[in-house]
């Protein structure tokens, strides 16, 4: 492998900086696969980079005194989709963390997937992915498919006027056709509670 492709591989990573995660498939544009996993495989020896699980590396954050941080949870999902080719969509716990309805940092985080359903540890941290039905997976990645999760989480016993005004607050950035569209497979009682939170008719 010539110096040249991981010299410029270990551009784009500081480009991007520390806490990134990333795959061979963020270089495809350098060189062949071979010899861009070549020079993460060279970059990681050199302690320049960190392997996270199989093809998933970082560029890892120093603290002064502590060190090497663990990555960012999310971060790391992100990658292993991409890796894989496949969406994925926030779930149980995590998803009502991520829309506000719950400040619970879970120790294991979920996610749906229209992929195999694996877990992964990463050091301290596990990442499930279920594989989830077609149709739950259309919204997958937008903030509709989140709060969606989330309200799952929490139970349609627990819709308040709390958790009406953080749908407004999560889904504010969406327009009315849009959450109609997102929603359109969601549980009755998930597209009551939304409809009504943002007021829009049926």
């Amino acid at each position: 492998m010539s110096d040249s492709v991981e010299s410029r591989v270990m551009g784009i990573i500081i480009g991007h900086g520390r806490g990134w995660c990333f795959t061979s498939k963020n270089f495809m544009e350098i060189g062949s696969e071979a010899s861009v996993r070549k020079a993460l495989s060279s970059l990681e020896k050199k302690q320049r980079i960190v392997r996270l699980t199989q093809g998933v590396y970082e560029y890892p954050k120093i603290h002064k005194r502590l060190g090497v941080v663990p990555p960012n949870i999310l971060s790391v999902a992100k990658a292993i989709a991409e890796k894989n080719g496949v969406q994925i969509q926030p779930a149980g716990a995590l998803a009502a963390n991520i829309v506000g309805l719950s400040e619970q940092v879970p120790g294991k985080v979920v996610y749906l997937t229209e992929g195999p359903s694996k877990t992964v540890k990463i050091g301290n941290q596990v990442i499930i992915f279920k594989r989830a039905a077609k149709k739950v997976m259309i919204p997958a990645g937008t903030r509709e498919g989140t709060l969606i999760e989330a309200l799952k989480e929490i139970g349609k016993d627990h819709i308040d006027e709390n958790t009406s005004k953080q749908i407004r607050i999560f889904l504010r950035s969406s327009s009315e056709e849009e959450v109609k569209d997102r929603l359109k497979f969601a549980p009755t009682w998930i597209r009551s509670a939304v409809y009504d939170a943002l007021e829009i008719s049926v």
